[in-house]
């Protein structure tokens, strides 16, 4: 709980939210304080789907009738939501707000917020739901806020990447796809197969919607033959036999069907004891890593790096 300006809170350290545990609420508050901010430059954000009464784009309408450069991208292939999407975006575009309708042959999938200020440091939310009050009803997600440079300056890039598809980016913290996140994803993993023969703790928690592509389990079945132990919570999809001796002895996965739908993912390698934590939009099948845009982002915080391990 946070009274007084939450982009003080957010210059200070990263803050995080969980929902439904935590309110969205929060998140609202950082779009309605950009909207008054006399120091908010503009706001870029992705929409994938969109309440009916959306106090996002509400906020968003708001920030531009203020003068605030706002940038939207929405989805509109995004399933169930088509017609809330279409009708949010002639509003929007009505209230001057720049509306981008997606990257020909990628769906953009990622949930990322940049708000540029005039004057301090730029601030960016990366989330692994959708901007959407319903859903942070009954979806488990997470969404870190930081104004760390090296984080915001890649979010602005993911925006450029997507008005401007056919310029090459460069990420230096993020994982993005289609670019170059599952080869990131399999150069951490091939880290711990080195350091587990080097002896060094070697592990792997994972918490995902889906795991189906062939690339990423073939290397976790190495990971496990090696000695990795690979622990998962996976919700739908799920791709691998567990147990089978020589194979995959050292992955275990559970799934859990309960109250609300999990849909954060959650991405936990020891590093040879110095744990990479990462949360993102992205699930581990073909679609998410070859024909999507989808942000992944490293958590530094250690308060936050702690509470990502304890909902594992």
């Amino acid at each position: 709980s946070v009274s007084g300006s939450i982009f003080d809170e957010i210059h200070k350290k990263d803050r995080f939210i969980h929902v439904p545990y935590h309110s969205f609420d929060s998140f609202i508050r950082i779009l309605q304080e950009a909207a008054v901010n006399k120091q908010v430059k503009g706001i870029k954000i992705t929409l994938y789907r969109l309440a009916k009464e959306s106090k996002v784009v509400k906020a968003l309408i708001g920030a531009a009738r203020n003068g605030k450069k706002v940038t939207v991208v929405i989805e509109l292939l995004a399933r169930f939501d088509e017609a809330s999407n279409i009708g949010w975006s002639k509003k929007m575009q009505d209230a001057g707000i720049k509306v981008i309708f997606g990257v020909e042959g990628l769906k953009v999938h990622s949930k990322i917020a940049h708000i540029s200020m005039k004057t301090g440091t730029d601030i960016a939310c990366i989330s692994t739901g959708n901007f959407h009050e319903g859903n942070a009803r009954s979806y488990t997600d997470c969404m870190l806020m930081t104004s760390a440079p090296r984080i915001v300056k890649d979010v602005n890039s993911v925006f450029d990447f997507i008005e401007y598809p056919y310029i090459p980016v460069r990420f230096k913290e993020l994982l993005v796809s289609p670019n170059e996140m599952k080869r990131k994803f399999l150069s951490l993993i091939n880290d711990e197969i080195k350091n587990k023969k080097a002896g060094k703790p070697a592990y792997i928690k994972i918490k995902i919607n889906h795991v189906t592509d062939p690339v990423i389990v073939n290397k976790l079945y190495e990971a496990s033959q090696k000695g990795v132990l690979i622990d998962m919570l996976v919700r739908g999809n799920c791709s691998f036999i567990t147990g089978v001796r020589g194979v995959s002895d050292n992955i275990h996965i559970n799934g859990i069907v309960d109250r609300y739908l999990e849909h954060s993912r959650i991405f936990i390698f020891a590093a040879g004891g110095k744990e990479k934590v990462f949360l993102g939009s992205a699930d581990w099948m073909p679609r998410n890593l070859d024909n999507r845009i989808e942000v992944i982002t490293p958590v530094y915080d250690q308060a936050i790096k702690e509470e990502m391990k304890k909902i594992i």
